[in-house]
C-alpha cells in the first residue's frame, strides 16, 4: 500500500514513504477520525454529490440525461475528491457500497470523457466550443489534476486500471495542447502540476513530468491573463524561481508550491526545491496563525503582508491548511527536516482538525480564532459549519486527506550511511514494511495528545544495525525515553530534529517515548497587532481556545484575562457532551469591568481600572479543534494578558 505522494527510485529524496504491507490505526483521534469518515462523512458526500447536481453534470456530458448544468465551473473537482477519498478508506478496508461508488463513477467518466482525451462537464454542456478560452477563472486543469490524484489513489489502493486510463487520456490530450504546443496560456489555479508528477510516478510517462515542469517553469510570467485582483493574486506576478514570498489566493499558491517540490526533485533541481524552501520559511515567520491556518484575509481568500495575523477576520480556509500538510509532506521528503513535520502536526491537531464537526457532518471552510458574543450566523458565512457549500471544496479535501493519514506517520533514509525509520507523528498504530534486505514492524501505542506517553515495539527486525529516529518537537522542553538496557544502543541527537537510536534490534525490543505536556502561554510577535498585549494557551501540539460555554456563569469570555504566572489545571473527559475525549484547562483570571468614558469605548491612562484583580475568577480552555460542537457561542484563542 503506498500514499498520495510516493517519489520514483531516482527521485532526489532524502527520505523515502513507506511501502506499507500492513498498517492499522488502533486507537486514538487519528482511528476516531477515520471512522467518522467511512461512517458518517463520505456517505453525506456521496448524497451531496447527487442532490448538488456534480454527477447529474457528468450524465449530461455522457448523453445520458437531459438538463442545464449546475454550479461552479470546478463541480467535477468534487467528484474526483470523493474518489480519492473513496480510494484510501478502501486500503483499510472492504466496502461494497464504495467499491460500487468507484465502479460506477469510473463507468460515467469513460463514457463522458471526448474522443480526444478532454473531459470537463462544465465546457462539454454549458460551454460548447468553450476550451481553454478563460483559464484565469476555468479551472479547467485544475478539475483534471484531481481526475490524476484520484486515478493514483484508486490504483494503488486497489489496483483499478479503469480511472488510470481515464486520467492517461486526459494526460495525454492536455500534452498535445499545452506541451506540445505552446498552449493557450496557464489555469488560473494550480493543481495539476503536483497531480502530473504523480500521476508520471504511477505510469512512467515522461510527458507527464514535462508537462508539469513546463507549467511551473511558465508561471510568474503573464500568462495566466488579466484578472480583477491582479496577477499576484494567481502567482503570475514573479517567476517561481524569483518569488520571495508567497502571495495572493492561499490555496492556489500551496498547490502551486507542492507541484514545484514535486518536479524539483523529479529532475533534481536543487535551486527550484531551494526557491521553495525559502518560501516555506517566510511562510512560517510572518503569515501563520497559531493553529497552523493559512490566508488572514476572507476577501480574495489570500496571504496578507507581513504578521497580518487578525484572529476574528482571519480566512484560515480548510482546503489551504489540506494543502500546507501536502506542500510540508514533499519538503519533508525531499530535506528530512523534521520542522516541516513539526508544522504539519501543528496544522492537523489544530487549523485542519476544527473544520469538522466531531459528528463528521458539517464543516468550516474559513476557521477563525475568535467569534464575538454579538455574532449571527449569517447564511453562506464561510466561517459557520455547514454540510456542503456552493463551492464545496472543503469537505471532501477533509476527507481525502483524513483517508490517508497513516502514510504520514513515518518515512525510512539512510541516515550517515544507515537503514533508519523515522516517526514523525505519534499515533497508535501498526505497520510493517519492507525494510533493510527484510522486513520491519512495529506497533506503537500511545493516548497521544492527550498524554505525551509513546511507546513503540519491534514486532518484526531485519537482520543487522539500524536505526529509529523519533521526531522529538520543540515545545517539549522536558522530554525523556526508556531505552533497552542491553549493550549496543546509541543514542543521538541529530541535525534535523529527531533522536537517533541505534542498534540491532530484536522482536520484543521496545523504546518509550516521554514528551512533556506542560501547559504553556505563548506570546505573539509585538508586530502582530491584532493581538498585541494577548497570551494564547497550549498544550503539547494543541492550541486551546475559551468558549463561552464553559466559563462561570455572569462572566462573559470577552471580558476574561489570563495573568502572566497563570498555573493550569489539567481536568479529564472521557467524553465531553459528545464531542469525544479532551483534557480540559483551568486558571485564575481576572473579569474585565467598566472602563468607558464620555460614551466612548475608551479611557484615560489614569482613568478608572477595568479590570478587577482582587476578585478573580476561574476560566476553563479546551481543544481548539472541539470547539463549536456543544451550541453557538463566543470563542477566544487570544487573550488579554495581566502581569507585565
Amino acid at each position: 500500500m503506498s500514499g498520495p505522494a510516493v517519489p520514483t527510485r531516482t527521485a532526489r529524496t532524502e527520505h523515502r514513504p513507506l511501502h506499507l504491507e500492513h498498517t492499522e490505526l488502533t486507537g486514538g483521534l487519528w482511528r476516531r477520525w477515520q471512522d467518522v469518515n467511512r461512517t458518517v462523512s463520505l456517505p453525506l458526500a456521496r448524497r451531496w454529490l447527487e442532490k448538488s447536481g456534480n454527477l447529474a453534470n457528468l450524465r449530461i456530458a455522457a448523453g445520458e440525461a437531459d438538463g442545464r448544468y449546475r454550479g461552479p465551473v470546478y463541480m467535477d473537482s468534487d467528484v474526483y475528491k470523493v474518489l480519492e477519498s473513496a480510494a484510501w478508506e478502501l486500503q483499510h478496508r472492504g466496502d461494497p457500497g464504495l467499491t460500487d461508488f468507484v465502479d460506477r463513477t469510473a463507468g460515467l467518466l469513460e463514457r463522458a470523457q471526448q474522443e480526444d482525451g478532454y473531459l470537463n462537464s462544465h465546457y462539454q454542456v454549458a460551454s460548447p466550443g468553450g476550451r481553454y478560452t478563460k483559464l484565469v477563472d476555468s479551472h479547467e486543469l485544475y478539475c483534471a489534476g484531481h481526475l490524476f490524484q484520484a486515478a493514483v489513489a484508486a490504483h494503488r489502493s486497489t489496483s483499478d486500471t479503469r480511472l488510470l486510463t481515464v486520467a492517461r487520456r486526459l494526460a495525454d490530450h492536455l500534452a498535445e495542447v499545452f506541451l506540445d504546443t505552446a498552449g493557450p496560456g496557464l489555469d488560473g489555479h494550480p493543481e495539476v502540476e503536483t497531480a502530473l508528477v504523480e500521476l508520471y510516478r504511477v505510469t512512467d510517462e515522461e510527458r507527464c513530468l514535462a508537462l508539469a515542469s513546463a507549467l511551473v517553469e511558465r508561471r510568474g510570467r503573464g500568462l495566466v491573463g488579466p484578472h480583477k485582483h491582479g496577477a499576484r493574486h494567481r502567482q503570475d506576478h514573479l517567476p517561481v524561481r524569483e518569488a520571495p514570498a508567497l502571495t495572493g489566493h492561499a490555496v492556489r499558491a500551496l498547490y502551486l508550491e507542492a507541484g514545484i517540490v514535486d518536479v524539483a526533485v523529479e529532475t533534481g533541481d536543487a535551486s527550484l526545491l531551494a526557491a521553495s524552501a525559502h518560501r516555506w520559511q517566510d511562510m512560517v515567520a510572518f503569515r501563520t496563525s497559531l493553529t497552523g491556518g493559512l490566508g488572514s484575509r476572507q476577501v480574495g481568500e489570500v496571504f496578507g503582508e507581513r504578521y497580518e495575523l487578525p484572529p476574528d477576520l482571519s480566512y484560515n480556509e480548510t482546503c489551504a491548511s489540506a494543502a500546507s500538510i501536502q506542500w510540508s509532506w514533499r519538503l519533508l521528503l525531499a530535506t528530512g527536516q523534521a520542522r516541516y513535520a513539526d508544522l504539519i502536526e501543528r496544522t492537523l491537531y489544530n487549523a485542519f482538525a476544527a473544520a469538522r464537526s466531531a459528528d463528521g457532518r458539517t464543516y468550516y471552510k474559513g476557521n477563525p480564532l475568535q467569534r464575538r458574543p454579538d455574532h449571527a450566523e449569517a447564511v453562506g458565512d464561510p466561517r459557520c459549519r455547514d454540510e456542503w457549500f456552493f463551492s464545496a471544496c472543503c469537505p471532501p479535501a477533509v476527507t481525502r486527506l483524513v483517508g490517508s493519514l497513516e502514510h504520514y506517520a513515518a518515512t525510512t533514509s539512510e541516515h550517515a550511511g544507515v537503514p533508519t525509520l523515522h516517526l514523525h507523528q505519534y499515533t497508535s498504530i501498526t505497520l510493517a514494511c519492507p525494510f533493510a534486505d527484510g522486513r520491519l514492524g512495529l506497533r506503537v501505542e500511545t493516548d497521544y495528545p492527550w498524554q505525551g506517553r509513546v511507546e513503540i515495539t519491534v514486532t518484526e527486525a531485519p537482520a543487522g544495525p539500524w536505526a529509529l529516529a523519533l521526531r522529538i518537537p520543540p515545545w517539549s522542553t522536558r522530554t525523556r525515553m526508556d531505552t533497552p538496557e542491553e549493550k549496543g544502543l546509541a543514542v543521538t541527537a541529530d541535525e534535523q530534529g529527531y533522536a537517533v537510536l541505534h542498534r540491532s534490534w530484536r522482536p520484543g525490543d521496545t523504546v518509550v517515548l516521554h514528551l512533556d505536556l506542560t501547559p504553556r502561554l505563548t506570546l505573539p510577535h509585538p508586530r502582530i497587532d491584532a493581538v498585541r498585549g494577548c497570551a494564547a494557551v497550549e498544550r503539547g501540539p494543541l492550541v486551546y481556545c475559551f468558549e463561552q460555554t464553559d466559563q462561570q456563569d455572569g462572566v462573559p469570555v470577552d471580558e476574561l484575562a489570563l495573568f502572566r504566572d497563570a498555573e493550569f489545571e489539567e481536568v479529564t473527559h472521557s467524553d465531553l457532551d459528545g464531542v469525544g475525549p479532551t483534557v480540559a484547562l483551568r486558571t485564575r483570571a481576572a473579569a474585565v469591568t467598566g472602563g468607558h468614558e464620555a460614551g466612548l469605548p475608551y479611557r484615560t491612562a489614569d482613568g478608572p481600572h477595568a479590570v478587577d484583580t482582587d476578585a478573580p475568577v476561574t476560566a476553563t480552555a479546551v481543544p481548539y479543534f472541539q470547539w463549536d460542537n456543544r451550541g453557538d457561542g463566543a470563542m477566544r484563542v487570544w487573550m488579554p494578558l495581566l502581569g507585565g
